[in-house]
């Protein structure tokens, strides 16, 4: 129907509505093109060069390259002084002597003798022989120098002025092996196609002033550092950008004009309902501020507080532990966010404050736009708020109380669907454009931000509708361009300082390395959901678990009656159709984690309303679907808590059952629940047959007392029977009142409540997440870093020998079977069985040794001062640490030793530990240290010991790797004076040995105190958030300062960060492990000594002379499409 003037009913055209159009489409489409031109706009392209001259100190230098090979490298050295380089010489590499990877990932020149045994000067790159130059055509007085080129399609080695009759040109490589000889001439020249550049951790050489030839210090090394993402925008570029958010906001103004021609009053944006607080507000808000400090932490927390606190001096948000240093663009503007709060402080209550805002305000929403939304009993009943309360807080206790994206993806999932509703229920199409930029900003946010599509899509119908009626008014035109300008506003984070190449190749770089699984690996998550882990816990699994059983109850309810009754039927038909889409988006994430689901928090609270209003429908109020209902929740219930009560990391410690199923008074809870389960479903079964009615229990007992008289209180007439009736009629409900519901998603919240304040009491003084923040709040923010102590010397407290020396004070007492060299020549251990998403990240690709602690694991080293040649770990000194094992070859006997009486010193309250590394398996009883006190007393001293007791050191693996058992002193009388080792290996089982060392005390000292806040430390990002006041190691125009230290995570952890963090995955191990040797260092966990925290690893210089190279600076302005070629 039509107006007089033309226009649809109901819609009035206004005075100055024309000028809105034009300019609605002119801001809308000029928004909407600037944000795709935001790519391509010209950035301040900054450029690292290394430029390296040899003389005249000769100098090596460390550069340690984030993305492993430089864009070009090029190395020049005179022929003559070269053909004088001393034999077997390195004149240049690009990794130090000592590197794994220096011959098979580098670049060296070096002379040596060719396979004719002539001398010549070598080039080799990653383990190709490039070019072999014999001395007397270096002699040559034509040539004039080597010249080595590596860069993106070739790499060419040759000797410069000499021609090509001479034999200068040797060809190209064929099938990527060099050619470098012609018609049987001298190899002068050799090129290889493709990408051969050799990796870059610096310029080293062994020649010094003195062995270096007069004249080669002028050779030069020249490398141009892949610099790529080290870029800021260009006036030009911010102009434009500038100017296209303005314009987009513009036309987003004069949409709202026109949406006026309705002719209806403004509504507020903040409704006055807002204001007013519930009690259901006052639990949700409490609970969310309780969890914050006391409760448990997310997986990722480390990582992206370290990407945010590095991203400041590395000039972009890089992904600092994979990807070659790649950003986070397309995705990632909420770590900007961070880093924002990481320059202010690191503390952890401090860095999740974003993410407690975003629950707060979710809840917010839910009770005040969502639940109105759903219909009258939503907003009249109690029991549907409370209900929808505790599912929320479930999702947001288990997911989203760190720092990762799921917290803001759940808020603008739901703040999606919000402004859908309320641009369907006000007719505007405002509210539906600000739907579109929320979802848009929630995709930018994480790749699970695709759940808001589906929000979008429940209300697409309903959207278009409107705008087809406003467009007979005011054209496509005018609706269109907002609605683009809005959608591709998220262009101007992704590209505010990065290109399209650059975000281009990134994007590449990650789907190369991955891990990128297909759709199908969808059931990857669902494994880790139900495994027995941190990822696969009572928290986690209970909440997704009731999200679906709801989504079954409200879609059963749904298709039986075609609405359900008291709630508005299209705001449901759209909860639904969102959860199910969601569901479905999240299939097509590249990567499989279950703390994904995080992102349900806000709809699954909303869905929880549904349902209870759901249990009332007549559909459920027969008995047999109220027990199918309570078979359902009995199910649930079963399987949540068929785990362990599990959390990541430290969050872990100190909770109750976190290494058992939950039980009540010895009985697990999951039998307790399949047991009830099961009698549901046997009730329904009955009803279903027609043994039991589908009635009231009062039909029951009447067939009951009819079948056995004796039981009857009345006579059975049948107008009692027709009383019976009519009173069961009146009394029978509308269905279930939800109470069961209510009641089982409380307790697993107040379940959680409960652990992490137990653990917090049972822990103390040892280390808890809860204690660890409210020391933060009282301005000690360090964390774990002040509960580790830090063994830094290992040759310091170790114990005296009574009446023998360290030559043979440990086989002083009885030595049967122990020997000097009785340990194998290399240590295999046990393979740590990881769980969960640690199981599913490495596709495979670990080792059996990933986890185990540096040094640990064998070896050949200096003799030791009982003649043993084994390689000692932890720094300790040969010449004063004997060690004897029970391993040998051939034929196996049984062994024992008993050592000497060692010396116990004064106590003191910064040597709380008797220390004893180890080697081999123990079995029960196998190695304990005895305590004693003096028995003879002669005029030398004590000549005899009277042996008080033993105690059994504590042993936290992994076997049979080297490793510290401690014995705390207070488990030792403070009467007693001297202890002994006693072992024994009665296991004829050639993997069966026992290796020992003396015993020690050693003064301990906190992380904190060793490591500082000053020194470059690789923290690992399993751990970063428990080490905040430690300073990561930063990267700047494409090189990296090296790390002092590694903070590691525990043994099965630590394996998955090795996996993550590796070479080939493009972390820093890639350059780390070619720069510098881990030595471990001995730490223990304050107050909780058989916990296995993790390690720390001092790192040594495999080149300690060299230092830090000179970086060359420049910039230049580039495109959006110029790249220089591929990383790698």
């Amino acid at each position: 129907m039509t107006t007089s003037d033309g226009s649809p009913l109901g819609l009035h055209p206004y005075p100055g509505i024309d000028r809105d159009r034009r300019m609605a489409v002119i801001t809308g489409f000029l928004g909407a093109f600037l944000a795709i031109l935001a790519g391509l706009l010209p950035v301040h392209q900054d450029t690292t060069e290394v430029r390296w001259t040899a003389g005249p100190d000769y100098a090596s230098v460390t550069a340690p390259l984030v993305s492993g090979r430089p864009l070009d490298l090029t190395i020049t050295a005179p022929c003559g002084p070269l053909a004088e380089v001393p034999d077997d010489t390195i004149v240049f590499s690009t990794l130090p002597d000592g590197a794994p990877g220096r011959i098979s990932d580098g670049l060296v020149v070096q002379r040596s003798t060719d396979a004719a045994g002539d001398p010549a000067i070598e080039v080799a790159v990653r383990n190709t022989p490039l070019l072999s130059v014999p001395l007397s055509a270096l002699r040559d007085p034509d040539c004039g120098s080597l010249r080595v080129r590596a860069e993106v399609g070739i790499l060419v080695a040759e000797l410069t002025g000499l021609s090509d009759d001479e034999g200068a040109d040797g060809g190209a490589a064929e099938n990527g092996q060099p050619n470098g000889e012609a018609d049987g001439e001298d190899p002068v020249r050799a090129a290889v196609p493709g990408t051969m550049r050799p990796q870059v951790t610096g310029i080293f050489t062994d020649l010094t002033p003195a062995s270096a030839p007069e004249g080669l210090d002028s050779s030069t090394v020249e490398i141009t550092v892949d610099s790529r993402y080290s870029s800021s925008p260009t006036a030009l570029k911010l102009a434009m950008m500038a100017l296209g958010v303005l314009a987009t906001l513009a036309s987003v103004v004069f949409l709202h004009r026109l949406d006026g021609i309705d002719g209806r009053s403004d509504r507020r944006f903040v409704p006055r309902s807002w204001t007013r607080l519930s009690a259901v507000d006052g639990v949700v808000v409490g609970v969310l501020g309780f969890w914050h400090l006391v409760g448990a932490n997310t997986s990722d927390d480390g990582y992206l507080l370290t990407m945010a606190r590095s991203a400041g001096p590395s000039g972009y948000m890089a992904n600092y532990y994979r990807w070659l240093g790649s950003p986070e663009s397309p995705v990632g503007w909420y770590y900007e966010i961070l880093r924002v709060f990481a320059e202010v402080s690191t503390a952890s209550p401090w860095m999740r404050l974003p993410t407690l805002a975003c629950g707060i305000l979710a809840w917010l929403i839910i009770s005040r736009e969502v639940v109105p939304r759903l219909g009258r009993l939503a907003r009249t009943w109690h029991r549907p708020r409370w209900t929808g309360a505790a599912l929320f807080l479930a999702f947001w206790m288990a997911f989203n109380n760190g720092l990762r994206p799921e917290p803001v993806i759940a808020l603008g999932a739901l703040l999606t669907w919000s402004l859908v509703e309320r641009s369907i229920a006000t007719r505007r199409l405002v509210p539906g454009v600000a739907a579109i930029g929320v979802a848009a900003f929630s995709l930018g946010a994480g790749p699970t931000g695709l759940m808001c599509v589906a929000a979008l899509a429940a209300g697409a119908r309903e959207f278009v509708r409107m705008a087809r009626r406003r467009a007979q008014v005011v054209g496509w035109a005018p609706l269109l361009g907002p609605v683009l300008a809005v959608g591709l506003a998220l262009l101007y984070t992704v590209f505010a300082d990065q290109t399209l190449a650059a975000v281009l190749e990134a994007t590449r770089i990650r789907t190369e390395l991955g891990p990128s699984l297909p759709w199908y690996g969808e059931k990857d998550r669902w494994e880790a959901l139900f495994g027995v882990s941190a990822d696969g816990g009572v928290a986690r699994r209970f909440p997704v678990l009731l999200m679906l059983m709801c989504l079954a109850l409200v879609t059963a309810v749904m298709l039986r009656r075609g609405r359900i009754p008291g709630a508005a039927a299209g705001p449901s038909r759209r909860l639904i159709g969102v959860i199910a889409g969601s569901l479905l988006f999240l299939v097509f994430t590249p990567t499989k984690w279950t703390h994904h689901f995080g992102v349900f928090a806000g709809l699954a609270g909303a869905l929880a309303v549904l349902a209870v209003i759901a249990l009332r429908s007549s559909t459920v109020s027969l008995r047999r679907s109220r027990w199918l209902v309570g078979a359902a929740l009995c199910l649930v219930v079963g399987l949540s808590t068929a785990t362990n009560n599990t959390w990541w990391y430290v969050s872990d410690y100190g909770i109750p059952f976190s290494d058992n199923f939950p039980d009540v008074l010895g009985v697990q809870v999951q039998y307790v629940a399949f047991v009830g389960g099961l009698l549901c479903l046997l009730v329904a079964g009955l009803i279903h047959a027609g043994i039991l009615p589908d009635s009231p229990d009062g039909t029951v007992a009447r067939r009951i007392t009819r079948a056995l008289p004796f039981l009857r209180s009345a006579p059975d007439t049948p107008a009692a029977r027709t009383r019976d009736r009519r009173r069961i009629g009146a009394g029978r409900g509308p269905g279930i009142d939800g109470a069961p519901l209510t009641i089982v998603a409380f307790s697993v919240v107040i379940f959680e409540l409960v652990s992490a304040v137990t653990a917090v009491f049972v822990q103390t003084p040892a280390y808890t997440v809860g204690r660890a923040n409210l020391r933060a709040l009282s301005g000690e923010p360090c964390s774990l870093a002040d509960s580790v102590l830090v063994e830094e010397d290992s040759n310091d407290g170790l114990l005296r020998a009574v009446g023998a020396g360290p030559e043979i004070s440990l086989g002083a007492g009885v030595v049967n079977g122990f020997a000097p060299n009785g340990l194998p020549d290399t240590i295999t251990v046990d393979s740590a069985e990881a769980s969960g998403a640690l199981a599913l990240s490495d596709s495979g690709e670990r080792e059996p040794g990933d986890g185990v602690d540096a040094g640990t694991t064998g070896g050949r080293g200096e003799v030791t001062v009982n003649g043993s040649t084994v390689a000692l770990p932890f720094g300790l000194d040969p010449d004063t640490t004997p060690v004897l094992g029970s391993y040998r070859r051939g034929p196996q006997v049984a062994a024992e030793l008993t050592s000497a009486w060692y010396e116990l010193p004064a106590r003191r309250p910064n040597s709380p530990l008797l220390v004893m590394a180890v080697a081999g398996r123990i079995g029960p009883g196998d190695l304990t240290i005895e305590y004693g006190r003096p028995g003879r007393v002669g005029a030398a001293g004590p000549t005899d010991f009277e042996v008080m007791g033993s105690t059994t050191p504590v042993d936290i693996g992994p076997a049979p790797a080297w490793r510290n058992l401690r014995i705390p002193l207070e488990s030792i009388p403070a009467d007693a004076e001297v202890v002994r080792v006693v072992a024994t290996d009665g296991n004829l089982d050639p993997d069966w040995w026992l290796a020992v060392t003396p015993p020690r005390n050693p003064r301990l000292r906190t992380l904190d105190e060793v490591v500082g806040h000053t020194d470059p430390v690789l923290v690992d990002w399993v751990v970063a958030l428990a080490f905040p006041c430690q300073r990561p190691f930063v990267h700047n125009g494409g090189v990296a300062e090296i790390p002092r230290y590694r903070i590691l995570a525990d043994r099965e952890s630590s394996a998955a960060a090795n996996w993550w963090q590796s070479a080939g995955g493009g972390g820093p191990l890639l350059w780390t492990t070619q720069t510098v040797e881990a030595v471990t260092v001995p730490t223990y966990l304050d107050h909780d000594w058989s916990r296995d925290w993790g390690s720390l690893q001092r790192f040594e210089p495999l080149d300690p002379g060299a230092t830090p190279a000179d970086l060359v600076r420049s910039s230049s302005v580039q495109w959006g499409w110029t790249t220089p070629g591929p990383m790698r």
